[in-house]
């Protein structure tokens, strides 16, 4: 892997990873499309780590404030680290029980095409969801609801951050407690995934691999900040017109293929 091909992974991992487009349903896409392939998984454990620090830099006076308090055992602090960890349940049931069906819907690339239509109806509703304001904080059932969202998103082409939120829109959660909440419930699950690939890893190519996970961390803060600017001035649904567009296009080249 050459400097710019991994600056140009590390662009494409860090937008798509975060904004609601599914990371999963464009590497569908560019696999199919253009003959892309993460060049083994030492890549994708690195691009992994390097967008669950662009989680951490956005996030990192909430991340402190949480840490503190669990050491601390202050009780607010202690209860919303208790709806992260229950937010993580779903998607590692389905991980580890449905493993290998999940994996071979990647094998089947008009998944992921039809998988983006839904997706942008998912998007869309956030429209009428915002018209609701609604203000409250996560629960016990948010927290329940969002990680049945985030495990629905293991399937490629549903975006984990638009299904998540929008999710919690839905049960009247503010938006910035909602992106803050998905967001953070994402660390668990992109570093689970990348700790399970790790010991297959090798780090031969350093360089390149730097500039792959430079360019993803950056890229990731970015797509995050840009994400909350959206939810918080009612544009999110403006992602929907974008996923239908790519997911009727890529049905139509699968089919024709």
């Amino acid at each position: 892997m050459t400097w710019y091909e991994g600056a140009l992974l590390g662009l494409l991992q860090g937008a798509t990873e975060f904004l609601p487009v599914s990371s999963s349903g464009h590497l569908v896409m560019g696999q199919t499309l253009l003959g892309i392939e993460l060049p083994g998984v030492t890549v994708e454990v690195a691009l992994h780590f390097a967008t669950l620090l662009s989680v951490l830099i956005v996030y990192r006076g909430r991340v402190a404030r949480l840490l503190a308090g669990v050491a601390r055992r202050d009780p607010a602090q202690m209860r919303y680290a208790g709806l992260l960890l229950l937010a993580s349940v779903p998607a590692a049931i389905a991980g580890l029980g449905f493993g290998g069906f999940l994996e071979s819907l990647f094998d089947t690339p008009a998944v992921a095409g039809a998988a983006l239509l839904v997706t942008g109806c998912i998007v869309w509703t956030a429209r009428r969801a915002l018209a609701r304001r609604p203000a409250g904080s996560p629960g016990a059932g948010v927290a329940v609801v969002m990680g049945l969202a985030q495990a629905v998103a293991i399937v490629p082409g549903i975006s984990r951050s638009g299904a998540t939120v929008v999710a919690a829109l839905w049960r009247g959660v503010s938006p910035s407690e909602a992106a803050a909440f998905s967001f953070l419930m994402s660390v668990p699950a992109i570093g689970g995934a990348a700790l399970l690939k790790l010991p297959a890893a090798g780090w031969e190519e350093g360089g390149a691999l730097a500039v792959a996970g430079i360019v993803a961390c950056a890229t990731g803060v970015v797509a995050i900040r840009t994400f909350r600017m959206m939810l918080e001035r009612r544009a999110f649904h403006l992602f929907a017109p974008y996923l239908w567009a790519a997911g009727a296009a890529f049905l139509v080249f699968t089919a024709r293929a």
